[in-house]
């Protein structure tokens, strides 16, 4: 093996040489496992896979994370109302991956968040409030975060002065924590390959390779190049999210559940727009409603409906964006409006709906199905217990395999960046001394990338101008842009924008004023020419208007309609079998 490509699989690196060489192993090894969707789920599972031995493939159609994995409300969180549902057992499961995400697999990811819960009914909310949250601390609440917290009006009025005096009695605070979950899904992935799996984004799945009545590989187009190649493999496990589906009927089985969308809206306002020092959650008439801090920013959602139009672009309507606003407004002294929004996000979750009053329950769990002999469908759950989803997947096809599979560990498997975090943070100062840096920059990017904050900024030795900020957005220096293309697989501007970075909904134009500089950084690593770098500031220029256009209409269909007017960045793309 080369140096070139021993550092690679040390650093994990998915670059433009390390694509091609991932397309020729493709067709030509056979692999024990092959996993289709690059969400957190797939991601997991390749880690899983590859962690216990395995010779693992990981395809994607478009990026990683370029579904529900990049769009959710960005929590790593035990589901405190699940409590009330008396599923005990999945908040216990959740708060203890929680646990284990802060503490050994990604503290540089994953961080405690505080959030306040209201308390508006007199007598019996406090105790009964209490008793759910003293349930929540004793499950592993409060191992790595501070316990339960009792306020005053005053005291939660101190904590969250943007509350009107009128829309509570007293509030209770506890916490929880948050990750990108675009950039932890990413660096999952990555972690995958630098255990040895191969993982190809825009690798669309056209079709299974079968041995009798066994599945014995999948068909994959490249849908930059339009090639397509055969993959072999022992098993394959389905891990598509709202795709898996689609991917069932492709393979010509009968699942064993249904998977159901559910479309939730988030929308990003200024940190300056809600005056608080904690998140809060509040009830709604249907569920709750999370504020939650980002970085300069508070991010505010989710709603809930169903989704049965465009699964690759969900479209926010005027009316999802209204009934946050609306919901938000009546505990805020100062109401937001829709000229304070910075962003919306849609995603969809993928809900298990059975065929059955039994398994309809399980809409909050996950579900493992034998599709058939070799072919292993896994749906359902929630980001936080992923790396459960996926040991569980990996499990359920390890019959298929012929070597004996070993016990999963990836609960003592770090993900990149994670080793070493801690006493890069108590360096700052020197490094931002090294770098010629602002100490605040340096543990921001600490912050994402954890100690692959090196490979990051040594960008910067030979061109300095790497280390300056990206026009138009701030926050991100260029070198994240470089990285971007360089090590974690980004082909496409609207990679770069929408999830390597968060810049499509951190600012008010959303990416546009940005696009040219940044398609023109990318295209130093990928060799794009003039004609590709206008091709791809239009293709994201008009996705960003057919977003905004959706946003102001009254119902899905509409919505849907003008979200669809934009043209796809992956041209290649095959329309989904019905």
């Amino acid at each position: 093996m080369s140096k070139d490509k021993t550092d690679n699989r040390i650093n994990g690196a998915l670059g433009p040489a390390g694509r091609a060489e991932n397309w020729r192993r493709l067709g030509s090894e056979e692999f024990d496992v092959v996993v289709i969707g690059g969400g957190v789920t797939g991601a997991g599972a390749a880690l899983d896979a590859a962690t216990r031995g395995l010779r693992v493939a990981l395809v994607e159609a478009r990026d990683l994370a370029a579904g529900t994995s990049s769009r959710s409300s960005k929590l790593f969180h035990g589901g405190l109302r699940y409590l009330e549902q008396l599923e005990f057992s999945l908040v216990r499961e959740a708060l203890r991956e929680r646990e284990l995400m802060l503490t050994r697999i990604a503290p540089h990811l994953v961080k405690p968040v505080p959030f306040l819960y209201p308390l508006t009914k007199r007598f019996w909310e406090r105790p009964y409030t209490a008793a759910g949250l003293l349930m929540y601390d004793t499950m592993g609440g409060s191992r790595s975060v501070p316990g339960q917290k009792h306020l005053s009006r005053a005291g939660a009025l101190r904590m969250v002065p943007a509350l009107k005096r009128s829309a509570m009695i007293g509030g209770i605070r506890y916490y929880d924590a948050q990750a990108d979950d675009a950039r932890h899904t990413m660096t999952v992935a990555r972690t995958a390959a630098r255990y040895g799996a191969v993982v190809m984004t825009s690798a669309q799945v056209t079709g299974f390779l079968r041995e009798a009545d066994r599945v014995a590989g999948v068909k994959v187009r490249d849908v930059e190049s339009g090639d397509e190649v055969e993959v072999r493999a022992h098993a394959v496990i389905n891990a598509t999210g709202v795709w898996t589906d689609e991917l069932q009927s492709l393979s010509g089985g009968r699942g064993r559940f249904r998977v159901r969308s559910s479309k939730g809206v988030h929308i990003v306002v200024p940190r300056d727009r809600i005056v608080a020092e904690s998140g809060m959650i509040l009830r709604t008439e249907k569920s709750v409603l999370f504020v939650i801090p980002w970085d300069n920013h508070w991010i505010i959602g989710t709603t809930d409906t169903d989704w049965h139009l465009d699964l690759a672009h969900p479209a926010a309507t005027k009316a999802d964006i209204d009934y946050l606003l609306e919901h938000v407004n009546t505990v805020l002294a100062t109401p937001l409006t829709h000229n304070d929004i910075e962003g919306v996000y849609a995603g969809l979750r993928p809900l298990l709906a059975g065929e059955s009053e039994e398994t309809s329950k399980l809409s909050r769990e996950h579900a493992v199905a034998r599709v058939a002999p070799g072919l292993v469908a896994i749906a359902g759950g929630k980001y936080t217990t992923y790396r459960v989803m996926a040991a569980d997947a990996v499990d359920a096809v390890a019959s298929d395999i012929p070597a004996r599979v070993a016990s999963s560990i990836t609960d003592q498997v770090p993900l990149l960046g994670a080793d070493g975090y801690h006493a890069l943070v108590n360096q700052a100062d020197q490094l931002a001394a090294q770098h010629g840096v602002h100490p605040y920059r340096i543990r921001h990017l600490l912050n994402r990338y954890g100690s692959q904050i090196h490979d990051v900024l040594a960008a910067g030795d030979e061109r300095p101008e790497l280390l300056k900020p990206v026009p138009a957005a701030p926050d991100y220096l260029q070198a994240e842009v470089y990285y971007a293309c360089t090590h974690e697989g980004a082909l496409h501007l609207e990679d770069v924008l929408t999830r390597r970075t968060r810049i499509s909904i951190e600012y008010p134009h959303r990416g546009v004023e940005c696009a040219e500089p940044v398609a023109r950084l990318m295209a130093d690593v990928l060799g794009w020419d003039e004609a590709t770098v206008a091709r791809e500031i239009d293709v994201y220029t008009k996705r960003v208007e057919a977003e905004r256009n959706s946003q102001s209409e009254p119902d899905d269909q509409a919505a849907d309609a003008k979200r669809a007017a934009a043209p796809e960045a992956r041209q290649e793309l095959l329309e989904p079998v019905e």
